[in-house]
Parts: structure tokens; sequence; C-alpha cells
């Protein structure tokens, strides 16, 4: 099998999202790429407040956080009014003490990640964090 080395975007995002998941996203473990490891922490946070209830959250989840807004919220191309909403988006669930659990805010920020891999579709590497246990 070949590795791809960039993304297919002449599709809509659904079907972009499906085809990060499934090629660059391992079964566990982090992902080999940036565009990969965003859509990977956006489930992961997702996954632990719709899920879990937040119940296991730990510094490893912030650095999720942290890297989704500094990844996404960094990109020039990525216009002011999208950044807004995906710092509003991470604010609710950097407050883990209530976990969100509806669907709306997770397709946003997987929208974000789809609009971050238009601008970046040729896989960016990324190498795998040895301290991050999420």
């Amino acid at each position: 099998m070949n590795t791809p080395t960039e993304i297919p975007i002449s599709t809509d995002d659904r079907e972009i999202a499906k085809w990060i998941w499934h090629n660059l996203v391992p079964k566990s473990g982090q992902c080999n790429t940036v565009q990969g490891e965003l859509l990977r922490a956006v489930e992961k946070l997702s996954w632990e407040a719709q899920n879990n209830g937040n119940i296991n959250w730990d510094a490893g989840f912030e650095r999720l956080i942290d890297y989704l807004e500094r990844t996404l919220c960094g990109e020039a191309g990525i216009s002011d009014e999208l950044k807004q909403s995906i710092r509003e988006d991470l604010t609710v669930l950097r407050d883990h003490d209530y976990p969100y659990t509806e669907d709306d805010l997770c397709n946003r920020l997987t929208a974000a990640v789809v609009a971050y891999c238009r601008l970046h579709s040729r896989l960016i590497p990324k190498p795998v964090d040895p301290t991050l246990h999420r």
C-alpha cells in the first residue's frame, strides 16, 4: 500500500474528515502528521467529554487543546471569525468540570480542521511527543 502524501480535498468536508480519520489516524497513539493529529485531538476531547464526563481529565487533554489552538489559530489563512469560533469552543472544552456533550462543538472544530487541511493538503510531518499520553 502506498503511503499518502496529500489529502484529497476535492470533496465535501465530511468526506475529507473521514479520509483523514481512516488514512492518517492510527488505531492507538499519536499521528505522524499535523493534519491527522488535529483531527485526533478533536476526537479525543469529544470522546472524553461525551463518553467519560471528563473523569480522566489531565494535563494531556490541556495539551491537546493547546495544540489545536496554536495550530489552527496560528494559521494565517484561517479567517479571524473562524479563529474566534475556535477559541470560544476550546474555552468551553477547557472548563472540564462541565463536560460539553453536544455534537455541535466537535462538528465546528472538525470543520476548522478540514479548513486547515484545505490550506495544507500536502501532509506535514509531526514528530511523536513522548511526553503526551493521550
